[in-house]
């Protein structure tokens, strides 16, 4: 009886121990494959930057310092601006009315509504007031000159933080601008500043700057 007692004590031990060592074969491919993943995408968690469709709703979210000043809720919210497309939920947008109105005034609202995928570098109010009035006013009054830097703001396609980092793009107006940075620090054509990026809209990704981009031609 004494030996019997052993013989299963000492299969019980030997269970216990054989468990884990099971336990770790079965799930052994998910978790190194899980172990690689984590490893190989590393880098972009640490700066914060989604893979290349998540700058939709679900994506990283939005960064930097101006987006402390967004609305919490309504239709100027992030989650608002994302229902609506670019035009209309820049509307919706305090920091963005100068912008809005300069859209209206060019007849550019439902292109920009009725365009799909497309990244908007959108300056801000105070972007605008940099510019001296007499010739802010100049441009408001030329509908082509206005549009030709408007159409200079707009790329045919979404782009993350992560493009932004070093990259060459051709906007709507058909001339190209620069972008570059890292992190959550990104700048456009050297002199405007990311201060809000990766705002998503039903249509756009919104990187909000704080200077106006001229046109290279």
């Amino acid at each position: 009886m004494t030996a019997f007692r052993f013989r299963r004590a000492a299969v019980a031990v030997a269970a216990v121990a054989v468990l884990p060592l099971a336990l770790t074969a079965c799930g052994g491919d998910d978790s190194s494959k899980s172990a690689a993943d984590k490893g190989a995408s590393a880098p972009a968690e640490e700066k914060s930057t989604p893979a290349m469709d998540d700058a939709a709703p679900g994506g990283d979210g939005p960064f930097g310092p101006a987006c402390a000043s967004v609305p919490k809720d309504g239709a100027g919210s992030f989650d608002g601006m994302a229902q609506d497309p670019v035009a209309t939920a820049a509307s919706n947008n305090p920091a963005l009315s100068t912008l809005v109105a300069a859209v209206k005034k060019a007849g550019l609202v439902d292109t920009l509504n009725n365009a799909q995928n497309i990244t908007v570098f959108a300056p801000t109010n105070d972007a605008f007031a940099k510019i001296p009035k007499a010739d802010l006013d100049k441009v408001l009054a030329d509908k082509e000159m206005l549009t030709n830097i408007l159409t200079y703001h707009v790329v045919g396609q979404k782009l993350t933080p992560q493009q932004l980092e070093n990259g060459s793009y051709e906007t709507l107006q058909k001339s190209t601008l620069s972008t570059k940075g890292s992190g959550e620090d990104y700048t456009v054509n050297d002199n405007s500043r990311v201060v809000c990026g990766n705002v998503p809209t039903a249509n756009a990704t919104v990187h909000i700057v704080d200077t106006v981009l001229m046109p290279k031609s």
